[in-house]
């Protein structure tokens, strides 16, 4: 497999984190690309700087690299997932616009018809954010915001993170094992 990973700066950047590192335990191929803010968020939230993200990944994209691999539909992939998602990214993809190369590659996975997911972590919601989330969602977008369930019984932030990581990757198809399904013991 091979998934294309956006980390943007909303909060949450441990979901990123903890996504690239179940990604390279699956030995599925990442490409990742990381917004300006991402960079920042995962430094003050994360304390990781961009080149210890980078050595998460397979392959790594500058911001502003439209002429990226990613950023073309020749280019196959079996999805995408963008977490933490902005609602600046979000509001960008729902419009259609490429300002930049999360941007660009969300579009692409969206006109070949591939899987892209989004992981928004904002609150409260605005009626902007939810028309814009509604558009995204008509156009087979799977919006996956941030809220773990409890049913798991989490001990740790880690076991919440898990949660919401699994429910990506079980968007894209991906099996994994990272929190106990429900009625599952």
């Amino acid at each position: 497999m091979r998934i294309v990973v956006g980390m943007t700066g909303g909060s949450c950047s441990l979901y990123g984190v903890a996504l690239l590192k179940a990604l390279e335990q699956l030995d599925i191929e990442t490409h990742l690309v990381v917004s300006r803010m991402g960079r920042y968020v995962a430094k003050h939230e994360c304390d990781m700087d961009l080149d210890e993200l980078k050595t998460m990944a397979a392959y790594f994209y500058e911001i502003d690299d439209l002429a990226a691999p990613v950023a073309s539909g020749s280019f196959k992939t079996d999805g995408m997932i963008i977490i933490p998602c902005s609602m600046n990214t979000l509001g960008a993809i729902a419009s259609g616009l490429s300002i930049n190369l999360i941007h660009r590659a969300a579009d692409v996975t969206i006109k070949e018809g591939r899987r892209l997911v989004l992981v928004p972590r904002e609150t409260p919601l605005n009626v902007i954010h939810l028309e814009n989330m509604l558009r995204l969602a008509k156009a087979g977008v799977r919006i996956l915001p941030a809220a773990p369930g409890f049913y798991h019984k989490p001990q740790t932030i880690g076991d919440l993170v898990n949660i919401m990581v699994g429910r990506a990757l079980d968007q894209l198809g991906v099996d994994n094992d990272l929190f106990n399904r429900w009625g599952k013991k």
